[in-house]
């Protein structure tokens, strides 16, 4: 068995659903710690953080993963537990095979390789863990990152081991993210009688025109590297489920994932703007849950796309902003650079989740080769 494969089953069999993490860094920090890492556990609240160093030289390359994992769903539907890694026609199944033990277990196993090899670095590799990445984000890399920060800590390559490939490993890499910003709005009407409304107001008749523009709501973006951003409505909920009562309050859920173009307080300003101009009594609760990014500098990018080419053969690479958020949004910050790469995203957070064994085995590969490029 690949030692690769052997610690991706070790990691599923603990159960880790956010935000716990079972053991997981415990064990990945036993074996970095026989290399000569630097071990140091970061919990804040129920999350579990891990920060591990290996070298002193100035630049810092950062492998970044989480061990938690979302629930399984109904356990029924499964083909086997969950949480008992599957070998099946030269896939492993289990929770968090591609979502990211795997890619964990890859950097680890790619990190002993690199350290028996090279026993003086110029630079630092590092590994960052979390237990807090499918949950709320935070009390993990946002903190971890912080306190870093504060120490005088800095990060010049951060490569994150998401599942980006959507046909086969390689044929993407994520060199950005939109931002994302939740809004609850309350809108206050008078509640009262169906059949008297004249002593009512009734929110969702008072609304329905301003709601009309916040449904329309889009910016374009500029960069030429993202989808423009698109309000989407996620929820409404008015009444209290009789026919003859007159609401007297509608709740409006809404999300939008913007570019850069734009920035959170555009998106606050456009809706509340609409709600003022129809003179509409509400309160507005907003969450901005990550900024936008985007890695221009091209030092990370080619070193991951040269591996790639080599292990996989892959000459085109899909430079991707798609998809939701990721915890490089709180590493760009900072001034690194950012690069997301890892195996198939087709299973994630499905049933029967899985990851190709040989593409694993690559994925070793391909990290190794970065880490020979940076710091060697």
């Amino acid at each position: 068995m690949s030692k690769v494969l052997e610690l991706t089953k070790e990691l599923i069999r603990k159960p880790s659903i956010t935000p716990l993490d079972e053991g997981c860094q415990e064990l990945v920090a036993a074996r970095l710690e026989k290399l000569g890492f630097e071990i140091n556990h970061m919990p804040f609240g129920e999350v579990s953080n891990l920060w591990a160093t290996y070298g002193e030289g100035k630049e810092t390359l950062t492998l970044l993963g989480h061990t938690d994992v979302v629930p399984t769903g109904p356990i029924e539907e499964w083909t086997n537990d969950p949480f008992e890694p599957t070998e099946k026609d030269g896939f492993l199944y289990g929770r968090g095979t591609a979502d990211m033990k795997g890619s964990v277990a890859a950097f680890v196993v790619a990190a002993e390789r690199f350290c028996k090899e090279n026993q003086n670095i110029n630079g630092r590799l590092s590994i960052m863990l979390t237990s807090d990445e499918e949950g709320p984000a935070k009390d993990g890399v946002k903190k971890v990152i912080k306190h870093l920060s504060d120490n005088g800590e800095k990060i010049d390559w951060c490569l994150i081991g998401e599942p980006t490939a959507e046909k086969k490993l390689g044929d993407v890499i994520k060199v950005g993210r939109r931002g994302s910003i939740n809004g609850v709005i309350d809108i206050k009407g008078v509640q009262g009688h169906a059949a008297y409304p004249h002593n009512a107001k009734n929110p969702i008749h008072l609304s329905s025109k301003a709601l009309q523009e916040i449904v329309n709501l889009k910016w374009p973006d500029e960069t030429g590297k993202f989808p423009d951003s698109i309000l989407q409505v996620s929820n409404i909920n008015s009444g209290t489920g009789a026919h003859n009562v007159i609401p007297g309050e509608l709740q409006l859920k809404l999300n939008v994932r913007y570019s850069p173009s734009i920035s959170s307080q555009k998106v606050i300003e456009a809706v509340e703007g609409i709600l003022k101009n129809h003179n509409l009594n509400f309160t507005a609760d907003w969450e901005a849950s990550g900024s936008p990014f985007l890695t221009t500098s091209n030092t990370l990018i080619d070193s991951v796309i040269e591996s790639i080419a080599t292990v996989t053969g892959i000459n085109d690479v899909d430079k991707s902003t798609a998809g939701g958020t990721s915890d490089g949004r709180f590493i760009s910050p900072t001034g690194s650079e950012v690069v997301e790469i890892g195996p198939l995203n087709a299973s994630i957070h499905k049933v029967d989740e899985a990851v190709s064994i040989a593409e694993l085995d690559k994925l070793v590969e391909i990290y190794l080769s970065v880490m020979t490029k940076l710091l060697t």
